[in-house]
C-alpha cells in the first residue's frame, strides 16, 4: 500500500471515528425519552421535574456550542474533542449511577457540556480533512446519515434497553463507545488550530454568549411548565436578550473577538444557519409528538414505539448518502429545496392522523417521506454552512450550525408543545374532562403541532430561495476539489 493510499485510508477511518461520536451525541438527546417513565418511578421524580431529564442536556448543549466551536479553533480541535469525549463518557457513567433526581439532572447537564465541546470540534476536523467539493460532500453525506438517524435510533435503542436491561443502560451505552474513541483518537486524528499571533481569549464575550444562549434555551424549554406569558419566561427572555446584545456590542469592539461577525458576510452561511434553525424547529419536535401519539393514543408499548422508527432510521441513512451524490451533481441548493418540500409534505400528512390510526395506513408513508426529506435537507445545509469558510474559522462555522439546529429544536418544541397543549386543554374543558375524550383531544393537539411544523418547513423553503446563493451552490458541481478556491 502506497503512502497516499495509507493516508487516504486513515482519513476515512478518522471520519468513521468522528461520525460515530456525533451519532452518540444526537442519539443521547432522544434515547432517554422512552425511558422517562421508568426513570421517574425508580428515582421518584416529581411530575414537573421529569421534563428536565431531556432539557438539562439540551440546555448546556445549546448554551455552550458556540463557545465550544471557538475554543476548538483557538486551543486545538483534537485536544478539545478528547476532553469533551472524556467529560461526556464520565457524565454518562455518573448518570446511570444516579440515586436521586438531582444527581441525574446534574449528570445530564454535564453530558450536554461534553457534547457541546465534542460536536463542533468533530465537524470542524471533518471539514478540514476533506477538501471542498466532491470529497467533502461524500464525507458530509456519511456525517448526515449518522447524525440524521441518531434521533430515530435513540428512540429505538431506548425502547429496547429500557425493556430488557433497565433505564441505566440508556446512559451506560455511551461509556464503552467513549473509551474506544478516546483510545483511537490520538492514532487517527491530527491536531489543528487557528494559527494567529494573538492568543487573547475573549472572556467577556464567552460569558455573555454562553449565559445568554443558556437562558434562552432554558426559557424556551420550560414554557411547557410555566407558559409563554409567565413572569419567569418573560424575565428570562429579556435577560437573555440583554446578554446577547452585550455580546454583540463587545464583539464589534474586541481586537480578537470570539465571534468575528465578518463571517456573516458569507450570505450562504447566514442562510444555511437560518434554514438549520427552521429545520430543527420543524423536525426535532416531530419525534416527540410521534412518540406520544403512538404511546398515548394508539397504546403502543415503549418497545413497539421504538421499533416503529426503524424504517425512518434506514430511510435517513440511505437518503443522506444519496444527497451527498446529488449535491456534487446539482449543487446544494436544489437538493436542500427538495428535502424541505418532502419534509413539508410529510408533516402535512401527519397533520391528518386520526384517533384510531394504524401504523401501515397513517404513519409509515409520512415517516419515510419525512426521513428522506431530513436526509436531503441535513446534508446540503451542513455543506452550505461550512462552504467557503477558511480553516481558521471552521470551528466557529461548525459551532454556529450546531447552535442553530439546537436552538431551533428548543424553539420548535416550546412553540409546538404550547400549541398542542392549548388545543388539547380547550377540548377537554369543553368535554368537562371526560376520560373518553382524552385520546381525541390529544390527537387534535398533535395534528395542530404537525401543521405548524409544516409551516416552519415552508419558511425554510423561502429562506433557502432568498439567502442561499445559487452561485455558491454551483461552485461544487463536478469540480475537482483541488481546483476550488477557499475563503
Amino acid at each position: 500500500m502506497t503512502d497516499a493510499e495509507t493516508a487516504q485510508r486513515r482519513k476515512w477511518l478518522a471520519l468513521a471515528l468522528l461520525a460515530s461520536t456525533q451519532f452518540v451525541i444526537i442519539l443521547d438527546a432522544a434515547i432517554v425519552n422512552v425511558a422517562i417513565p421508568s426513570i421517574g418511578r425508580d428515582l421518584q421524580f416529581s411530575e414537573e421535574n421529569l421534563t428536565w431529564i431531556p432539557n438539562a442536556y439540551a440546555l448546556t448543549f445549546g448554551g455552550f456550542l458556540l463557545l465550544g466551536g471557538r475554543m476548538a479553533d483557538l486551543l486545538g480541535r483534537r485536544r478539545l474533542f478528547m476532553f469533551g469525549l472524556v467529560l461526556f463518557s464520565l457524565a454518562s457513567l455518573l448518570g446511570g449511577l444516579s440515586q436521586t433526581e438531582e444527581q441525574l439532572i446534574a449528570a445530564r447537564a454535564l453530558q450536554g457540556l461534553g457534547a457541546a465541546l465534542l460536536a463542533p470540534s468533530a465537524l470542524s476536523m471533518v471539514t478540514n480533512m476533506f477538501e471542498e467539493g466532491a470529497e467533502r460532500n461524500k464525507a458530509l453525506g456519511v456525517w448526515g446519515a449518522v447524525s440524521g438517524s441518531g434521533g430515530a435510533a435513540g428512540v429505538l435503542l431506548g425502547g429496547i434497553l429500557t425493556e430488557y436491561a433497565g433505564w441505566e443502560w440508556v446512559l451506560w451505552v455511551n461509556v464503552p463507545i467513549g473509551v474506544i474513541a478516546a483510545i483511537l483518537a490520538p492514532r487517527l486524528l491530527v491536531e489543528s488550530r487557528r494559527e494567529t499571533d494573538m492568543r487573547h481569549f475573549d472572556a467577556f464575550g464567552a460569558i455573555t454568549v454562553t449565559a445568554g444562549l443558556s437562558l434562552l434555551v432554558f426559557a424556551l424549554v420550560d414554557t411547557i411548565n410555566e407558559g409563554w406569558g409567565s413572569t419567569q419566561t418573560l424575565s428570562l427572555l429579556a435577560i437573555a436578550a440583554v446578554l446577547l446584545a452585550a455580546f454583540v456590542v463587545n464583539e464589534l469592539r474586541s481586537r480578537d473577538p470570539l465571534m468575528p461577525f465578518a463571517i456573516f458576510r458569507l450570505r450562504t452561511l447566514t442562510g444555511a444557519n437560518i434554514v438549520g434553525l427552521l429545520v430543527g424547529a420543524a423536525l426535532f419536535a416531530m419525534f416527540f409528538f410521534l412518540s406520544r401519539y403512538m404511546q398515548e393514543v394508539l397504546g403502543y408499548s415503549a418497545l413497539d414505539a421504538g421499533l416503529s422508527y426503524l424504517p425512518l432510521a434506514l430511510a435517513i441513512i440511505f437518503s443522506a448518502g444519496g444527497a451527498s451524490v446529488l449535491v456534487t451533481k446539482l449543487g446544494f441548493k436544489p437538493v436542500l429545496l427538495a428535502g424541505l418540500v418532502l419534509v413539508t409534505i410529510g408533516l402535512l400528512w401527519f397533520a391528518q392522523v386520526p384517533e384510531d390510526g394504524t401504523y401501515l395506513s397513517h404513519l409509515l408513508a409520512p415517516m419515510v417521506i419525512c426521513a428522506v426529506g431530513l436526509g436531503f435537507a441535513f446534508v446540503p445545509v451542513t455543506i452550505a454552512a461550512v462552504s467557503g469558510v477558511s480553516e481558521d474559522e471552521s470551528g466557529l462555522a461548525s459551532g454556529l450550525i450546531n447552535t442553530s439546529q439546537q436552538i431551533g429544536g428548543a424553539l420548535g418544541l416550546a412553540v409546538l408543545g404550547t400549541i398542542a397543549a392549548s388545543k388539547t386543554t380547550d377540548l377537554l374543558l369543553a368535554e368537562r374532562g371526560a376520560a373518553a375524550a382524552v385520546p381525541g383531544a390529544l390527537t387534535e393537539g398533535f395534528q395542530l403541532a404537525f401543521l405548524t411544523g409544516a409551516g416552519f418547513a415552508i419558511l425554510g423553503i423561502i429562506a433557502t430561495l432568498v439567502f442561499v446563493r445559487s452561485e455558491d451552490s454551483k461552485k461544487i458541481v463536478g469540480a475537482n476539489p483541488a481546483d476550488l478556491p477557499m475563503a
